[in-house]
């Protein structure tokens, strides 16, 4: 059974209630590592999730093109950072597991991984712009 964000959110917040440092947790199709960051301040710490990953669930389009949609509600970004260079753009080949965006939900920045391999033909969101459950993000040649 997948984990859903109501059940990240509560894995959050039991790892920040206790003395708890590092948790992994795998499911299949979910992968999410959570490292307790201690912020300076004695007893003050915030979990800060090193990588979550949730398999993208590509859909097949008439077209005979993929379409990577938004696993989750979020904030969309193409880059790790504010002017770092773009996961992908329209050309580049990506696997299954290659990481094609950061979506954010609730300061949680989560990978996803394209979920199919092929060539990246059109990107469909703006970066940064907030993306709903299967909004589409990328399309896909494979």
């Amino acid at each position: 059974m997948p984990l859903t964000d109501d059940d990240v959110r509560e894995i959050l917040r039991i790892i920040d209630e206790t003395p708890l440092k590092e948790l992994s947790v795998k499911t299949e199709g979910f992968e999410l590592h959570v490292v307790k960051d201690a912020s300076g301040d004695e007893g003050s710490s915030t979990p800060r999730v090193s990588g979550v990953r949730e398999a993208a669930t590509p859909s097949p389009a008439t077209d005979g093109l993929v379409t990577i949609e938004a696993p989750m509600l979020g904030t969309f970004y193409r880059a790790e950072a504010p002017g770092a260079k773009p996961f992908v753009e329209v050309g580049s080949q990506v696997e299954p597991d290659t990481i094609v965006c950061i979506i954010e939900v609730m300061k949680m920045m989560n990978s996803v991984p394209a979920g199919v391999g092929g060539e990246i033909v059109e990107i469909c969101s703006d970066n940064a712009e907030l993306v709903e459950f299967g909004a589409p993000l990328f399309r896909v040649q494979p």
